[in-house]
């Protein structure tokens, strides 16, 4: 048997105070404020940097995808190397993701490798600094003290994710689009001094520490091939043989992953959590939910594309999601506590459906279309705040404590992944129409697009790719009725 303790006696009498509460907020806001801004910003930077459509695709979605990738791993290690060591390489991930992303050059052939590899590390980073931050504030904080760090933090990532659009527009107009990442760095980089002196606080034990490589690698691989294809597949052709390759790469080494990962003595992934059916209802609509971010990159850029408006401009109709689901977070707790999980989620997700239908009529006038984006944002907000708390009590509320911490790491792996792979289908569905000479004539001929006709194209790809985005809040809430139970949990 092994002993557990947080690490060495001076972990064990140090209390969390606010100097540290506030660099590691610095850091969720980094990520969730600063380095989510591509999803307003990405047709600027894509014209400032002479990127094709598809390339911008996967920068804007690699970040949530190498964040998805490696969230259980860095987790794992900050608990055995040191939870304060892995927050501060996460810190100095970001520094180095925001600057390579700030020098990005333009019109080089230096652009997509520079950007794509700041952007990757900043997904690195979100690994880092979410799983292990988040330890620590267990580690120091006590009773309501750790209840007020948590609702601190917790601000920090929604709040920061609710402003990404407004304040990245906001930046964009003002003072460039690079000025967000330069910021970025200054954050990190006070952050990273406000943590100073803290004591080093980890798991303690006799066993032996063994990675999982085979399953780490192959996991890689295999998300990154199927990212690659979703976001590339218009480009090389669907049906080429590079996109062919991409799929049997996916394939396999995603065959090879779950062989791995189902014979290892000690996953990193572990299949065995999935045979309780509320954790998989859980998870699986919280990937699925987590990938209705699709909708905020195709609506802000048909804002932009399609009704010429500013980043800012655009970005300013989000006002509403930002104060949404910071006002209604604890509403989703509440709701929690009277109903049990089921009810809230699936309330959650139909908000969240009703706001992507009010987006669906790309065929109205501009001014029209804003009124509704406004409601539409503010609601998503709403549907969002009430399925949170609920969705993640009832993923590990219901495993036993010695599964908790796996069953949170792959719970976590499942929002950054769905965001990932929902924004990369969401923005290659919307690239693909759009970028096409003919468009969709049966849609066309279907539905009157009243107003300009030079931008039908862009209203037509619009509406199919959150067409897309409403059917996968569908399947979230197939997968809520079918697993989650009714009532109270006893």
């Amino acid at each position: 048997m092994s002993t557990q303790a947080s690490a060495a006696s001076p972990s064990q009498s140090f209390q969390g105070n606010d100097r540290l509460l506030f660099g590691i907020i610095l850091g969720v806001v980094a990520f969730w404020m600063f380095a989510q801004t591509t999803l307003n910003i990405a047709p600027g930077m894509q014209a400032t940097l002479g990127m094709n459509a598809e390339a911008m695709n996967i920068a804007v979605s690699i970040t949530s995808l190498f964040s998805g990738i490696f969230i259980v791993v860095f987790g794992g290690l900050a608990d055995r190397l040191g939870r304060l060591k892995v927050t501060q390489i996460g810190f100095v991930l970001s520094i180095i993701g925001s600057l390579l992303v700030a020098i990005t050059p333009a019109n080089s052939a230096l652009t997509v490798p520079v950007m794509l590899a700041g952007r990757a590390l900043q997904g690195l980073s979100a690994a880092c600094i979410m799983p292990a931050s988040l330890a620590l504030l267990k580690a120091y904080w006590d009773g309501p003290a750790r209840q007020r760090a948590i609702s601190l933090w917790s601000i920090g990532s929604w709040g920061g994710s609710g402003l990404c659009s407004l304040f990245g527009g906001f930046m964009q107009d003002t003072f460039g689009w690079r000025s967000i990442f330069w910021l970025a760095i200054v954050f990190s980089v006070i952050g990273l001094l406000l943590m100073r002196g803290t004591p080093e606080s980890k798991v303690e034990t006799k066993e032996p520490f063994k990675l999982d490589v085979p399953g780490i690698l192959t996991f890689m691989v295999a998300m990154i091939a199927i990212q690659v294809f979703i976001t590339q597949g218009g480009k090389f052709g669907w049906a080429s043989p590079v996109s062919l390759g991409l799929l049997a790469v996916t394939f396999i080494f995603g065959f090879l992953f779950v062989r791995f990962e189902t014979q290892a003595g000690k996953p990193f992934f572990d299949f065995k959590l999935f045979k309780n059916s509320t954790f998989t209802g859980a998870t699986i609509s919280n990937f699925l939910l987590n990938g209705v971010a699709g909708m905020l990159i195709v609506s802000l850029q048909l804002l932009q594309i399609g009704g010429g408006l500013s980043a800012n401009e655009s970005g300013w109709l989000t006002l509403g999601y930002a104060i949404a689901i910071i006002a209604f977070i604890r509403v989703g707790e509440k709701l929690l506590q009277r109903f049990g999980a089921r009810k809230p989620m699936i309330w959650g997700c139909l908000i969240t459906a009703f706001s992507i239908a009010l987006l669906l009529p790309t065929n109205l006038m501009l001014t029209e279309y804003k009124v509704l984006a406004i409601i539409s944002y503010t609601l998503f907000g709403v549907g969002l705040a009430f399925y949170a708390t609920p969705s993640t009590d009832a993923a590990l509320s219901n495993l036993p404590a010695e599964q908790s911490g796996a069953g949170a790491g792959i719970y976590k792996m499942a929002s950054s992944l769905g965001a990932a792979f929902g924004v990369a289908i969401s923005a290659a569905i919307f690239t693909a129409i759009r970028v096409s000479e003919e468009g969709l004539p049966a849609l066309a001929n279907a539905v009157d697009f009243v107003g300009r006709q030079d931008n039908v194209a862009v209203r037509e790809a619009a509406m199919v790719a959150l067409g897309f985005n409403l059917f996968m809040v569908v399947l979230a809430i197939v997968s809520i009725m079918l697993t989650v139970p009714k009532g109270k949990k006893a």
